[in-house]
């Protein structure tokens, strides 16, 4: 089974696909990551990550790289941004991505184009949002527990920078694949959250299996 979840900066997406993930006894790739490492080996190398061919330059990392507690941070998450705009970025990290989704048994990953481009063939795909306002405050949070000194004005500032550069870009721009279940978290607990993306892919993968069952007995569904 492919689980899908994609959405916005801050929105829950990553804590829920990892509680799915752990609910389905699944793997789980934060996609996010893998840009973000891209970011920080464009400002370790001092490269500029507006400039595409810097940042195709630093999309050969090592795996460690992917449990740096660096890559978690604010700046980071800003230069990933900028980095994951370009078009020979993404087509680097595409087959990755793609060999993680349909490794034998099935995974969960999230990120921003997971049910339309990498896994658009998902059993069950979820588009997680929430309110800028509720966002930029979870965020605000996260980095002040972290030990970080920042203003709530500047990430606020940073989450709707983010959000221009994700929904603009040429390349798998940030959307909702036609087929995905909505969820807004700007009113949920982080558990009602969790339980309600439970149910929806219950939902989903319920429906398909009905589908199949109609398929093999020559019915036509309901």
């Amino acid at each position: 089974m492919i689980i899908a979840v994609d959405g916005p900066a801050a929105s829950g997406k990553g804590t829920i696909a990892r509680a799915l993930a752990q609910h389905y006894g699944l793997p789980h790739l934060d996609t996010g990551l893998l840009y973000r490492a891209v970011a920080c080996n464009v400002q370790r190398m001092e490269l500029n990550p507006a400039k595409e061919a810097d940042a195709v330059a630093a999309c050969d990392f090592d795996e460690a790289l992917l449990d740096d507690p660096v890559l978690r941070t604010d700046d980071i998450g800003q230069l990933a941004s900028i980095v994951s705009a370009h078009p020979l970025v993404r087509a680097s990290l595409l087959q990755r991505q793609k060999r993680f989704a349909r490794q034998p048994g099935g995974a969960v990953l999230d990120g921003r184009d997971i049910g339309t481009v990498i896994a658009p063939d998902a059993d069950a795909k979820l588009f997680v949002k929430a309110t800028t306002q509720v966002r930029a405050q979870r965020r605000h949070r996260e980095l002040l527990g972290k030990g970080f000194d920042v203003s709530f004005v500047k990430v606020q500032m940073d989450i709707r920078a983010r959000d221009a550069r994700d929904t603009a870009r040429s390349s798998a721009p940030l959307s909702m694949a036609a087929d995905a279940a909505l969820l807004d978290t700007s009113q949920m607990t982080i558990e009602a959250s969790i339980a309600r993306a439970i149910q929806l892919v219950e939902a989903r993968c319920g429906a398909l299996a009905r589908q199949r069952e109609h398929a093999a007995s020559g019915a036509s569904p309901a």
